[in-house]
């Protein structure tokens, strides 16, 4: 759970004894997505898994935000040894071109939010670039500087805090905006910067990353602009509850194609996902084959 809203998506799964899964991230994974009837995907979620789902996602939120208002260190706080948590953010990344390539673990998401604020902070922007140690000064609105840090800093002092605890953390990249190419063949438009930084806090910190984008977009991909254009009704960002379950879907299915634990959780419906959906009409699917 920033392209134009929250890139912040956080995702915890517990594999002990009262298993959970928690996801901490922006509106885009959040209930009740980003208002006026859209959906996040962390609510269709939980009916893929065999343990509860406990959605923390907060609409607006960047990994900042998340960080000083205290939120990460309530979501440590609850982690157990064995639990999952998974972090989702954005940044553009190589295209996969196979189904099934990718790994899963401890879910975070954030990113849409994350991005410069212009001349003012907005309390959410991080320092720009793809490093732990980068920072920036900024100027909040009552004329007080303020230093940031980078968005590598935010997300890895909360792994490496639930590493400490015997958490699993996972990294995830955040997934697209309805923002297709202009030209053939007309397919979802490149991850961002955002996509790059969730896949290099997962080679620093040794965690699984999940190329949730790429997951999506293959799905986006195969439905057609058309279709996917059904499932945003108020903005490119948000999703109604339809574009939220085949968000959820892709993400199980990366989970499916990886190597981590947390797959073992994954129930019958969640294993009968398909790499691929056929949209019918805004409220059938049917499975392509």
């Amino acid at each position: 759970m920033m392209r134009i809203s929250s890139l912040f998506t956080f995702c915890f799964l517990s594999v002990v004894s009262a298993q959970t899964v928690y996801l901490a991230g922006d509106s885009t994974m959040a209930l009740g997505g980003g208002g006026s009837g859209t959906q996040g995907w962390g609510v269709p979620l939980s009916q893929f898994l065999t343990i509860p789902v406990v959605n923390d996602a907060v609409a607006g939120e960047s990994a900042r935000s998340y960080s000083d208002e205290g939120r990460f260190t309530s979501l440590i706080n609850s982690v157990k040894s064995g639990d999952f948590v998974v972090h989702h953010r954005s940044m553009s990344a190589p295209r996969l071109t196979q189904s099934c390539i990718l790994t899963s673990g401890i879910f975070f998401w954030f990113g849409h939010n994350d991005v410069s604020a212009g001349a003012v902070d907005n309390g959410k922007q991080d320092a720009v670039g793809d490093g732990y140690n980068i920072t920036s000064t900024v100027t909040a609105a009552n004329g007080t500087q303020i230093l940031i840090h980078s968005f590598a800093f935010y997300i890895e002092n909360a792994v490496n805090a639930i590493k400490a605890k015997g958490g699993i953390p996972i990294i995830s990249s955040l997934t697209p905006d309805n923002i297709w190419t202009t030209t053939s063949p007309i397919v979802i438009a490149a991850g961002g910067r955002f996509v790059t930084y969730a896949q290099s806090v997962g080679v620093d910190t040794s965690i699984t990353y999940v190329d949730h984008y790429d997951y999506v977009a293959q799905a986006y991909n195969k439905l057609g602009q058309t279709a996917v254009t059904a499932f945003y009704p108020i903005d490119h960002l948000h999703t109604n509850a339809n574009g939220a379950l085949v968000v959820a879907e892709a993400f199980v299915r990366g989970l499916l194609c990886g190597t981590s634990t947390l797959k073992n959780f994954v129930n019958a419906a969640g294993k009968a996902v398909p790499s691929t959906r056929l949209l019918v009409n805004e409220s059938s699917f049917v499975v392509a084959v």
